[in-house]
């Protein structure tokens, strides 16, 4: 199946430099957002890890089944970003959240760690396929608060898996088969915090792919725009 794809990230109206990284790579049907944390310096190293590393292991072990492929590249760059950040005191404990989309054949396999999102539109209906990796969240599963309680908490931001803190990493990994007009979103938290999966859905129906980018940009900087910003929108063609 063909992909069509457009992504775009900003640094926001808050932030002096943009620590997320976004990658398209078509010949391997790759496609990856990175929000990266460890100060200044740290977080922009660390996404740009993830997104090389990712893509160089795909590219080299195309042999593995695409789920075991994308898992162990993840954590490849998990390993990388973990030891550079061992070997340079000011890149210590630096890491990234991941969402990273491997089209094979005709299925579609998503990678997740850490709360930057991954949105399905298809039949005129949006859903988020990933989980977030945060306290909140897993307060919400556990039933202590309630998922109406999670915007507004004080910890709603602090995730408890990324990339790169430690030398391995916990992968959730999903697969759907890819149906015609399936549009997927990949967003780091400074669009999905704040604008609605509905506010994407009606952008994506009504405009190009590459309009639709750049219309939510700018309408989570008309919000506040209080991070980085970076969006990946993946349709399949009939």
């Amino acid at each position: 199946m063909k992909i069509q794809v457009f992504g775009m990230t900003d640094v926001g109206a808050k932030r002096k430099n943009n620590q997320d990284t976004f990658l398209i790579d078509e010949s391997l049907g790759l496609y990856l957002v990175a929000d990266g944390m460890g100060g200044h310096l740290g977080g922009e190293v660390a996404s740009k890890l993830a997104a090389e590393t990712t893509q160089s292991f795909c590219k080299t072990n195309k042999d593995l089944p695409p789920r075991e492929r994308l898992e162990k590249a993840v954590n490849a760059a998990s390993e990388k970003i973990y030891q550079e950040g061992q070997a340079n005191e000011n890149l210590k404990d630096m890491g990234t959240t991941v969402v990273a989309l491997l089209a094979h054949e005709n299925h579609g396999y998503i990678a997740q760690v850490g709360d930057s999102r991954v949105y399905l539109m298809t039949q005129g209906a949006v859903w988020q396929v990933t989980e977030d990796h945060t306290v909140v969240q897993e307060e919400v599963r556990a039933g202590i608060i309630s998922p109406e309680d999670v915007e507004n908490h004080e910890f709603q931001h602090v995730i408890t898996r990324s990339v790169g803190y430690q030398k391995e990493v916990a992968v959730d990994v999903y697969r759907r088969k890819l149906q015609p007009n399936d549009t997927f979103l990949l967003c780091s938290d400074g669009l999905s915090g704040l604008v609605k999966g509905s506010e994407m859905l009606q952008q994506l129906e009504g405009n190009s792919i590459e309009t639709s980018v750049k219309n939510l940009i700018a309408l989570a900087n008309s919000r506040g725009g209080t991070d980085n910003i970076t969006v990946v929108v993946c349709r399949v063609l009939p």
